[in-house]
């Protein structure tokens, strides 16, 4: 039996606004990402795993800062000096886009770190590309449509649907790979790709590039014992017999992840069965509140009503999203209430004031293009008359503005003009 860790989408340097550690000189919020990465290291270690599998993105972006370069390389560093083998593959966040061009992880392959390989390209890894281990790995790192015609040599593309093109190359090569698979050692899938059926996470707004999406079928494959997937942050269970897992992402991002609980994954494998478990990441707390303000007594008591407690706030990322009137914003005492909430690390205040018919000129049509009835009637409408008196406003209004035009149509009876002396 093989004891494995997977985990994804580290990201480490993607959150780097903020406060800084006065003693590394890191973003606080970079460190919640690599103190996630240090307990995953750890836990390798620690467990005497046999094999780590990360799959795809270690950064933000394919063009890391130096600094954040030597705090993944750390990492990575220490799972070398224990012997443990680990495989790192490319995800798209890893990759340029030109053919060619070096992806972020492009070190450990280029100086050849010993027990790490880089799975730049899809493969099927037997022992002696795993430094030994009685194990078979197909290795499925994010492709291209630009890159695809360099993995396709001798092979000319037909179609004029980038996704349908890639989707039949995976559909291709997966049944290429799973024919060689030998049915004596335990075979795993290691990707980072989109499978159908996913729940996504907040991850959209990140995410580089549009998506391959791969029927379930493709690879919930009994000839696989279990299927080790990143990509997608939010972590979920997608098969049971083989395991088709996302380990999710390491730490939170944003507020979008609010009520995410961040994972990584220990499997223990062997040929025919694999039982795993989730292994809980102890990140930043967040919070996310929202209140709606019914009434224009003690404003500020509402709005502090709503978060927790100081105690509770202490160290978290928090954000209060407020909705009430707009005649009411001059009594939101905003510096008090961060105040209040000083023991957190980052407080997001988010004004939603609502705009009445009169605001809004009913239905927000521009001002000139209404005529003074329809002006009239959004006006009645805002101060809360009942319709009937709304109307007889109106028609005693249209009555005035009548007879105001006819006099302004009758001749001029100014006063004479004096005779010529």
């Amino acid at each position: 039996m093989l004891k494995i860790l997977h985990f994804a989408d580290a990201h480490i340097d993607i959150t780097r606004a903020g406060r800084h550690d006065a003693v590394t000189g890191l973003p606080l919020r970079v460190l919640d990402f690599l103190n996630a990465l240090d307990a995953i290291v750890d836990a390798a270690i620690d467990e005497k795993v046999d094999l780590v599998l990360f799959c795809g993105d270690a950064y933000r972006d394919r063009t890391p800062q130096p600094t954040f370069q030597r705090e993944w390389g750390r990492r990575m560093m220490r799972l070398s000096q224990a012997s443990i083998p680990t495989l790192l593959i490319v995800g798209n966040h890893d990759l340029s886009p030109a053919t060619g061009r070096a992806h972020a992880l492009q070190e450990y392959e280029t100086l050849q770190i010993p027990f790490i390989r880089v799975a730049r390209q899809p493969a099927l890894l037997g022992s002696e590309q795993l430094f030994g281990l009685p194990l078979q790995v197909i290795a499925l790192p994010w492709v291209t449509r630009s890159s695809l015609t360099s993995i396709q040599k001798e092979k000319e593309s037909k179609s004029a649907n980038g996704q349908d093109e890639l989707g039949e190359y995976f559909k291709q090569l997966l049944n290429g790979f799973l024919s060689e698979l030998s049915p004596e050692l335990p075979a795993l899938l290691a990707g980072h790709l989109t499978v159908q059926g996913a729940t996504y996470g907040n991850e959209r707004s990140v995410m580089l590039g549009r998506d391959s999406v791969l029927p379930i079928d493709l690879i919930s494959e009994p000839r696989l014992d279990y299927v080790a997937l990143g990509h997608i942050h939010k972590a979920q269970q997608l098969c049971e017999k083989p395991p088709v897992v996302y380990s999710g992402s390491i730490e939170r991002i944003d507020f979008g992840e609010v009520n995410e609980q961040k994972y990584f994954i220990l499997a223990q494998v062997e040929k025919g069965q694999t039982q795993f478990e989730w292994r809980e990441l102890k990140g930043r707390k967040f919070f996310d509140r929202r209140v709606e303000l019914t009434r224009s007594e003690n404003i500020q008591g509402q709005l502090q009503a709503a978060l927790p407690t100081p105690e509770e706030m202490q160290d978290a990322i928090g954000r209060l999203v407020a909705i009430y009137p707009r005649e009411w914003e001059a009594f939101i005492d905003e510096p008090a209430l961060r105040r209040y909430a000083q023991s957190t690390l980052e407080f997001h205040f988010v004004r939603r004031p609502q705009f009445t018919d009169v605001d809004r000129l009913h239905g927000g049509v521009p001002l000139l293009e209404k005529t003074i009835p329809e002006l009239l009637i959004s006006y009645w409408r805002g101060l809360g008359l009942p319709e009937q008196e709304s109307q007889k406003l109106n028609d005693l209004a249209t009555q005035i503005m009548a007879a105001v035009n006819t006099a302004s149509e009758l001749p001029s009876q100014g006063p004479p003009l004096p005779e010529e002396a």
